[in-house]
């Protein structure tokens, strides 16, 4: 059975034909992860047993189930196995969201788009590997070790989502959720050559997912094709009465019209976009953007073109500021939410190193009675957070703290705010002359793992196409749009599709034509 290129159009379809059975599909996939995550580490955790965290009373384990007659009538991904990025909660499974912190905590209750898929009747394979709290470009900070692209082991996998795509990549998933707060589905996606989608902030519940920066954060799939992802935006869009940030609007059914032509729309393409990392990083005319992602991105508009849409240029006049607006934003509010975080409530703290005795707890490890101080709770906050948190982590916390303090908040946070409303009103403007807009993805295809590692300025200039979208709350999906060959091994490219409020129709279509084409 090859299972590595499988969608869940053509596993509905082969269980429907009774060409394997849900069972069947998922123990190959198991034994597939088995082989080859020791070389990947995509997953953090195998659910390997069948039980509450895998299968479900509503999905392919399911004796009643099997004794419907068309149970994908109503479980819609009925029997289809799936990967779950680890900061969304699977109820009696761990969630570690990357960090040493929180490498114990095991979850109570299930994550609204978890609920969601379970009443669709997915499989829940394992849990994905991403940067520490979804920090980060490359999935390089994660506690638990780096996620490695499967198109280059030595080449990260993009971040935060890496372990997701590199899953649906290297073909041991069918899809994988991920999260999305300034390019973590988008980035690894294009890194990895899979289909990323952030849907539109507010269209999909954040019940139960770690938050970094609330107002940025966002669920949304990776999946092997557009239409895939369509199916999956099905599932998991809508209101929620657990989370007040999602709207109370109507969701289509996305796959209806897919395949429609695209003759007639406009499609925007940013003057900004191909100048704009040599503005930001300082360099010179035509440094910055590689000229090869620069190539696969004007042939990707010409298909687009040939495809009877019109392109118009159009400028987005504060691009330049977004990357400096998010790294005031997102860095504050993550400061809030991770302050949670304490070593009392939950999670790792340094005063359970003294339940064993000294000599047992000391073995193998650097942690002594004399290291924990715990001479006052302040002592185990300072402790527990300073060992639980990660570098990358304890940057932006600190960044956060920084900005947000008397004398600072005005000057660097309230600006930023102000800035992200103008990156707004940018898209806003943009989308009454244009249906869509594209660009790159990424500046570079993936990149050496540890080259940016001492670099963090350089690591979030990678962010530069994708974080505007975030902070304006607008739908993007990135789509292959080619390779590179990079040292004998073909690299892929991401185009990026945006488009305006709750239109996460229109991406879709314009996505599928393209990757038909």
């Amino acid at each position: 059975m090859d299972i590595k290129n499988l969608t869940i159009k053509d596993a509905l379809s082969a269980f429907q034909n009774k060409e394997f059975s849900p069972d069947e599909l998922r123990s190959e996939f198991l034994k597939l992860i088995k082989k080859e995550n020791p070389k990947l580490n995509a997953y953090l955790e195998v659910f390997r047993k069948a039980g509450p965290a895998s299968p479900h009373p509503h999905s392919a384990q399911s004796a009643d189930l099997r004794a419907m007659g068309d149970p994908q009538s109503s479980h819609p991904l009925y029997g289809v196995p799936c990967a779950v990025k680890d900061n969304i909660l699977i109820e009696n499974t761990r969630c570690t969201a990357g960090s040493k912190i929180l490498e114990d905590y095991v979850s109570v209750y299930d994550a609204t788009v978890i609920k969601k898929l379970r009443e669709a009747g997915a499989v829940f394979l394992g849990k994905t590997n991403l940067d520490e709290f979804a920090m980060g470009s490359s999935t390089e900070n994660s506690a638990f070790g780096p996620t490695k692209n499967p198109h280059d082991p030595s080449r990260v996998p993009g971040g935060s989502s890496g372990g997701s795509a590199a899953a649906v990549a290297a073909g041991l998933s069918v899809f994988a959720l991920g999260s999305d707060t300034g390019g973590s589905i988008r980035l690894p996606a294009s890194f990895c050559g899979v289909v990323g989608l952030k849907p539109t902030y507010g269209r999909v519940s954040r019940f139960g997912l770690m938050a970094m920066a609330s107002s940025l954060d966002q669920i949304g799939p990776i999946t092997k094709n557009v239409y895939d992802a369509a199916l999956v935006l099905n599932i998991i869009s809508g209101q929620d009465k657990l989370d007040s940030t999602t709207a109370p609007k109507e969701v289509p059914d996305y796959t209806y019209g897919i395949d429609d032509s695209i003759k007639g729309l406009k499609i925007g393409v940013p003057k900004e976009y191909f100048a704009l990392l040599s503005e930001a990083s300082g360099e010179g005319e035509g440094k910055g953007l590689d000229d090869d992602v620069r190539n696969a991105v004007n042939k990707a508009i010409s298909n687009i073109k040939s495809l009877g849409a019109e392109i118009v240029d159009i400028s987005l006049p504060h691009s330049e500021y977004a990357l400096a607006a998010y790294y005031i934003i997102m860095p504050c509010e993550s400061s809030a939410n991770l302050a949670r975080y304490d070593g009392i409530k939950y999670g790792f703290s340094i005063i359970n190193k003294l339940k064993a005795p000294i000599g047992k707890a000391n073995r193998g490890s650097s942690i002594s009675r004399s290291d924990i101080g715990t001479k006052n709770l302040l002592d185990v906050y300072l402790e527990s957070r300073g060992k639980g948190f990660g570098e990358e982590a304890r940057r932006r916390i600190m960044l956060g703290t920084y900005a947000l303090s008397a004398g600072y908040y005005e000057a660097y946070y309230k600006k930023a705010l102000e800035v992200r409303t103008l990156i707004k009103k940018d898209f806003d403007e943009a989308f009454k002359k244009v249906n869509v807009i594209v660009g790159p993805t990424a500046p570079t295809p993936a990149f050496k793992l540890g080259e940016k590692t001492d670099d963090p300025l350089s690591m979030y200039l990678g962010d530069i196409y994708t974080v505007a979208i975030n902070l304006a709350g607008v739908p993007a999906i990135s789509v292959p749009c080619g390779f590179v060959n990079k040292e004998g091994n073909d690299l892929p490219i991401g185009l990026q599709i945006i488009g305006k409020h709750f239109d996460e129709a229109t991406i879709l279509k314009v996505g599928r034509n393209f990757e038909n084409n």
